[in-house]
């Protein structure tokens, strides 16, 4: 259901931005809380969704850290009202970004009832290709949505695919902690004990919050950016509860619950084959192991597979996925799919990140011996090419005699297998979450926003 209709006569308002931030500081869920706080407490508006944070693919080039974007769904009192936040919104966004230091913001403005089809189908694409900025304008101007591009005007991409993702289908929430001002650049203090504890407190309710074979806090970033941490998980009651019982020590400007496409797979949900494959794209194969895997520098493991178009790409597994010594177990003929995403090497050669794996099918493996010798029950030795065999223990010879062919155990099964939550992407699907699907209840949604703290200012 993608209707956002009521019985009054104002349409709702769908506003996405994206490319505010860059690599030096700023950030998109911190201008869009800065957004949320404007229009709730000098608009008064009325909150349709939560804010949502959509993640697209993030294989490409151009991004900054986690290539999200915003939506934000609401509605005003008229038509007057919403020229006015029009307005206001589109001067908060090019004051606060980092134009002419890598931002190049983008932003859209949708009245509608209803979103799209071709909107939607869009924010699809988003999550797994290459899209430019001419075709984001094109669908833009077919659906007299207003856009507003500052710099290059890369984040109008990630603006109205955030306005046509719905998130009808499964997702999660985070809630973010923002810091105050005077506190910007310098170290996050976080005690990873509590963290620990409340990770396992909240499981599986939470996920990647906590990296409890390394021993690693997952909820604080690292570089100059405004957000505190970000708990993440399936209930906005939890996240919550997880980070008020944090006990910071710092004063923080603020929080707010994000619905969000994190931790789906979204960018993982269709099948290519190789021929179809570009640069920077994100998919699904079903394939085929045709070479061994090979270690290389740095612990990384590299293997080829080819599709039933017998097209053939090779395979990536990195030291950091936990998956190495896995992948490596992988033998000529065992059938597999692998969620990967694209990155182009050296000599325009196209390689498979692998992101996830499911062996499907093992082959049989053999080990090679030398017959045995009738008499002493031990295995004989060569005498060489077409000469036969010969018991090291009796000298009795065989010419007739052929290699045995013993079949081995095979160390790995089928199954699925995930990187390690260290090497996780913000749209990798935890293993907590496979079975944990959920949909779309916009009464739900609307109840939370009504009766929980969703903002805090």
């Amino acid at each position: 259901m993608n209707g956002y209709s009521n019985k009054t006569n104002v349409k709702p308002l769908h506003i996405g931005f994206d490319d505010t931030d860059s690599v030096n500081g700023r950030c998109t869920t911190h201008l869009s809380y800065l957004i949320t706080k404007t229009l709730l407490e000098r608009f008064q508006v009325e909150f349709l969704d939560l804010p949502l944070l959509v993640r697209l693919n993030p294989n490409v080039p151009l991004k900054t850290r986690g290539n999200g974007a915003v939506c934000l769904r609401i509605r005003g009192r008229s038509q007057t009202h919403h020229e006015r936040i029009r307005a206001e919104i589109a001067q908060m966004i090019e004051n606060y970004s980092e134009i002419g230091n890598g931002a190049n913001p983008g932003i859209v403005f949708y009245e509608n009832d209803t979103i799209s089809n071709d909107l939607i189908q869009f924010s699809e694409n988003a999550m797994d290709s290459i899209l430019s900025k001419q075709l984001a304008i094109k669908i833009a101007k077919n659906n007299n949505i207003e856009f507003i591009g500052f710099g290059k005007e890369y984040g109008l991409v990630g603006a109205l695919a955030a306005v046509g993702c719905t998130l009808n289908s499964d997702h999660t929430f985070e809630t973010i902690a923002y810091r105050s001002e005077e506190n910007l650049g310098t170290h996050r203090d976080t005690d990873w004990l509590r963290v620990k504890k409340l990770s396992e407190e909240t499981y599986p309710y939470t996920y990647n919050n906590f990296d409890q074979k390394n021993f690693r806090v997952l909820i604080t970033p690292h570089g100059p950016d405004p957000v505190f941490c970000g708990i993440r998980g399936e209930d906005p009651l939890l996240t919550s509860y997880f980070l008020k019982n944090l006990c910071i020590k710092e004063q923080l400007d603020g929080y707010m619950i994000f619905r969000t496409n994190q931790g789906t797979n979204l960018h993982l949900t269709r099948e290519k084959s190789v021929q179809e494959i570009m640069p920077f794209m994100s998919g699904v194969i079903n394939c085929k192991v045709i070479s061994t895997p090979l270690t290389i520098k740095g612990g990384h493991v590299i293997f080829k597979i080819k599709d039933k178009f017998n097209k053939v790409l090779p395979v990536a597994v990195y030291q950091p996925t936990g998956l190495t010594k896995l992948v490596s177990l992988l033998h000529p003929g065992d059938r597999i799919e692998v969620g990967y995403g694209v990155h182009l090497k050296s000599e325009n050669q196209l390689t498979l990140n692998l992101e996830y794996l499911i062996i499907k099918e093992l082959v049989k493996t053999y080990e090679e011996k030398n017959p045995i010798c009738n008499k002493c029950l031990k295995n004989m030795k060569s005498e060489g090419m077409n000469k036969g065999y010969q018991c090291k223990r009796c000298k009795s010879k065989n010419r007739s005699k052929e290699k045995l062919y013993i079949e081995t155990e095979r160390k790995i099964g089928c199954g699925l297998y995930i990187p390690e939550p260290i090497a996780h992407r913000h749209l990798t699907k935890p293993i907590n979450r496979y079975g944990m699907e959920k949909s779309f209840d916009r009464l739900e949604i609307l109840n939370i926003i009504k009766t929980i703290k969703w903002i805090e200012k």
